[in-house]
């Protein structure tokens, strides 16, 4: 199924673990307050102080697959024996607002929602360096070395789809990435294919 093509724009952001996505969003929005943000669906039960309908939609696994076999997402991926996906409806509400929407996906989703519309921008957020992105991980404490060292290697491997994306925002100072994520947001309203006024002549 095809979606339909909006003027609003469904921008996509992927980064490594640890590059600073949420805080960065964080910031972005202050900006740009009538951004939207859709809810994921997942298959994974509610941690402590998560809410249905807010955080997540959490779905039992037979209620995931049979809307994903009815083609009720936009994608969906299964990540370490839990599948995540983004509910059409829940776009297409976001799109019905008659706001801008951004998605939070990793590379392997930025790539299935791709394939569904024709329309999306995607912006690629990535540290300054390996060496930044370690240190930061470190930093937060609140992972082991196991898992430090499993969040690198994803890293490497995310790292290395960079080109598919539209855009690339270094995250090296905050102001500076959430300038270039607001500049990003503005010149893609002005395109000349998001904006028709008719013929002037």
């Amino acid at each position: 199924m095809m979606a339909r093509v909006s003027r609003n724009l469904v921008v996509v952001i992927s980064a490594p673990s640890g590059a600073g996505k949420l805080t960065l969003l964080n910031k972005v929005r202050e900006i740009e307050p009538n951004l939207r943000t859709t809810i994921s669906a997942t298959t994974r039960k509610p941690r402590t102080g998560e809410t249905d309908g807010k955080d997540y939609y959490f779905y039992a696994v037979a209620q995931f697959l049979q809307e994903r076999d009815e083609g009720g997402f936009v994608e969906w991926a299964e990540v370490h024996g839990n599948y995540y996906g983004t509910p059409r409806r829940e776009l297409d509400r976001c799109l019905d607002s008659g706001h801008d929407v951004i998605l939070e996906l990793d590379v392997q989703g930025m790539r299935n929602l791709r394939a569904q519309r024709g329309d999306i921008v995607t912006v690629f957020l990535t540290p300054p360096s390996l060496e930044a992105l370690e240190d930061r991980l470190r930093k937060r404490g609140t992972d082991d070395e196991a898992i430090i060292a499993l969040r690198l290697k994803n890293a490497r491997g995310e790292l290395a789809a960079r080109s598919e994306f539209d855009y690339i925002v270094v995250n090296d100072n905050l102001e500076e990435a959430a300038a270039d994520m607001v500049a990003i947001l503005r010149a893609e309203r002005c395109r000349a294919r998001r904006n028709p006024i008719g013929d002037l002549a």
